[in-house]
């Protein structure tokens, strides 16, 4: 079904509710990229409080009781990073809820299917607290599975199936949040964690777009949707290596050399140890376990694939610029793309600035969502949207 036809059957306030969670989702990543880089990835040691706190604490009796009742002293300064992200999660864990309920009102048993999950992931986190760890696992792991299985059986010719994987997305995001704390920044669930924000970004936006009237673009459009899609795979790729670098703490292998690495156009690398993805539980992996030749090698890659990325995009982008109706869209592209690599570069020779290394994080979420945008607003095989 093309855009307009699901726009005509979705109400007013489930296209606001849709946009609104895209927002809120794009200031998650953000958020949370300034979360995990200023280092308080690990600031509250509990889950979902903090220090045993809906909050965190700030006086100076709260910061004494914590001190006493738990192994890593109170950072305020961080704490409240750390908990003011796991609230805005929650913010837009509830938003999605109500955009799977929404979705999923007209289908047989919708409604209860939803529900149902979002109880069983309420009965999850006392469990969990109360550290019935595996009994917290099956029950959460009990919801996902149901609302997978509706939404695969579901068509999505009134958004229920994708409404319904986004909430299920949002639930897996928060199991993630949770590992992120009690596995000690393990780098496959922090790499998991922004890639999973990414995925709701893309799955909400390409609701909320599916939602709006589109306008008219010309059929040629088409042929850009293959390159549109291999570039969406590329980004992926660069943004989980992106985020593979920063889990390690490999942003500054190279020192702040460029286009050089440590004086040398390819410095002694370990790519052996630098992509295993599995390490075990227990170790802490704050400040990061590589040595300097692996966090090389991750550095080195992400720079490798950040030229095959460029490479296309900037294709991309000039392509749609002789395409009527995408124009525009190639600019902002091009725009977005020359930004982008301005921030990375700007990240290695100034020594990794919060601000900078933050925008960048931001910088790959906005090409993303263009990209999404991008396929979202595409018509249908040999016809146009209005």
């Amino acid at each position: 079904m093309s855009g307009t036809g699901i726009a005509g059957v979705v109400t007013t306030w489930q296209r606001r509710i849709a946009w609104a969670a895209v927002a809120l989702a794009l200031c998650v990543i953000v958020f949370g990229s300034f979360v995990r880089l200023s280092n308080a990835g690990l600031s509250c040691p509990d889950w979902p409080t903090c220090y045993g706190r809906a909050t965190w604490p700030v006086h100076a009796e709260d910061v004494a009781h914590a001190n006493a009742n738990f192994e890593r002293p109170v950072e305020s300064h961080k704490a409240w990073r750390e908990q003011v992200h796991r609230h805005l999660a929650a913010t837009l864990g509830i938003l999605t809820l109500t955009l799977a309920l929404l979705a999923a009102r007209h289908r047989r048993r919708g409604v209860a299917i939803v529900v149902g999950a979002a109880v069983l992931v309420a009965v999850s986190i006392p469990l969990y607290m109360g550290a019935y760890y595996v009994a917290a696992s099956i029950v959460a792991i009990a919801a996902e599975l149901a609302l997978i299985g509706k939404a695969i059986r579901w068509n999505n010719r009134d958004l229920s199936r994708v409404a319904t994987l986004t909430f299920a997305m949002i639930i897996f995001q928060a199991l993630l949040g949770m590992w992120t704390v009690t596995w000690l920044l393990k780098p496959i669930v922090v790499m998991g964690h922004l890639l999973g924000g990414l995925m709701t970004l893309s799955l909400l936006l390409w609701m909320a777009w599916r939602m709006s009237p589109s306008q008219r673009w010309d059929a040629s459009a088409l042929k850009l949707r293959g390159m549109i899609r291999v570039g969406v795979v590329l980004l992926a790729i660069q943004i989980a290596l992106g985020g593979w670098t920063s889990a390690n703490y490999a942003a500054l292998s190279c020192g702040t050399d460029f286009p050089t690495c440590l004086g040398q156009w390819w410095p002694h690398t370990d790519f052996g140890e630098a992509f295993v993805l599995w390490r075990g539980i227990g170790v802490d992996y704050e400040g990061g376990v590589l040595d300097g030749a692996a966090r090389t090698a991750i550095h080195m890659s992400h720079r490798v694939m950040a030229l095959l990325v460029f490479g296309h995009l900037l294709a991309l982008a000039l392509k749609m610029r002789r395409v009527p109706g995408l124009g525009r869209w190639g600019i902002a592209l091009a725009l977005l793309l020359g930004t982008q690599v301005t921030l990375g570069i700007s990240n290695v020779h100034f020594a990794l600035p919060l601000s900078v290394a933050v925008a960048h994080n931001a910088g790959a979420a906005l090409l993303l969502a263009l990209l999404v945008t991008l396929l979202a607003r595409m018509p249908a095989d040999g016809q146009t949207e209005r």
